[in-house]
């Protein structure tokens, strides 16, 4: 019989947990596995929480077709739709975010890729605001980067990009076909060869199996991965996910609980559609999960700033900008 303890114990003992090991938490009590899960994370990362805030430099109009995604042009929807945003407003908004004591801002821009102008501004100002604030932390998503981009980015300060893998290899097809999954992986290969931190996850509730997030978890394991997002798909209306049943709080806490005897000491970020867990994601803040996007999303809102800052401090969890483990 399957003893989650057991394999919990050699986790904490440095064991790397296998495929086979990880299909077996798919049957474990949701108690027991969420409560292992949570003793992993307090050995590994104890109660640190990487807490980051988003901007939406550039929105819409998406040559991509991500079936999930409001900012698709393929679909239509009801969103905001905007260029880059100017480098004064962009200095202006990030510098809000420090100042009331948020360190870690995140810049995402809509598109496979960003252009050679929309590059050198946000290059430009990175690396005025790493000069004028040396604590600031700085990670951008800027879809398909190339090797002298993701070096450039490197050099300003940038301190982590973002590129989602959002599911397995196998069911990557199911959510886009306008580029591949071999296209996200040499983008994540050039930036762990640069040495820059990746974030990197998945979205969930697309229709993806417990397989397919088992095998994603693998990936991201294999090339280092220290800061995951755990996105729970949010069905917009016109997209073409519109009418998927949103995940239970139950089946959340099971995916991060997973995520987290894979990836023992990563951020395991709670990021969109948190909001519709009904509970603003306590359960998962106790199932081995120990990051989260505050804030609003990039087309959503999200959980109310005081509220999230109230549930941390009552379960523990200390606000850090460390890159220890990262």
């Amino acid at each position: 019989m399957f003893d989650v303890n057991e394999l919990k114990e050699k986790v904490l003992n440095g064991y790397k947990v296998t495929k086979e090991d990880a299909m077996n938490l798919i049957d474990v009590p949701l108690e027991d596995l969420t409560s292992a899960a949570d003793e992993i994370r307090k050995s590994f990362c104890q109660n640190r929480f990487d807490a980051c805030m988003l901007i939406n430099v550039k929105s819409g109009r998406c040559s991509e077709n991500c079936k999930f995604c409001a900012q698709s042009g393929h679909y239509d929807t009801d969103i905001d739709i905007y260029p880059l945003l100017s480098k004064e407003e962009l200095k202006e908004r990030s510098l809000a975010i420090y100042n009331s004591g948020f360190k870690r801002i995140s810049y995402v821009a809509s598109g496979r890729k960003v252009t050679k102008k929309d590059f050198e501004i946000m290059a430009d100002l990175i690396e005025e605001l790493k000069e004028e604030n040396s604590d600031i932390k700085i990670c951008v998503s800027l879809g398909l980067l190339t090797k002298d981009q993701i070096s450039t980015l490197n050099e300003v300060g940038v301190d982590r990009i973002h590129n989602n893998l959002e599911s397995s290899r196998n069911y990557f097809k199911e959510i886009c076909t306008t580029h591949s999954y071999d296209e996200k992986l040499d983008t994540i290969e050039m930036i762990h060869s640069e040495n820059v931190m990746i974030c990197s996850g998945g979205i969930f509730g697309m229709g993806e199996n417990f397989e397919d997030r088992i095998d994603l978890a693998l990936q991201l394991r294999e090339f280092g991965v220290k800061s995951i997002p755990i996105n729970v798909l949010n069905p917009i209306k016109g997209t073409p996910v519109e009418n998927n049943e949103i995940l239970s709080n139950d089946e959340t806490c099971r995916i991060i609980a997973i995520f987290r005897f894979i990836n023992p000491d990563a951020y395991i970020r709670m990021a969109g559609g948190r909001a519709l867990l009904g509970d603003n994601g306590r359960n998962a803040f106790q199932s081995g999960a120990n990051a989260g996007i505050l804030g609003n999303m990039l087309t959503t809102p999200g959980v109310e700033l005081d509220n999230d800052l109230e549930l941390l401090e009552e379960l523990g969890f200390e606000i850090t900008y460390s890159i220890e483990g990262l």
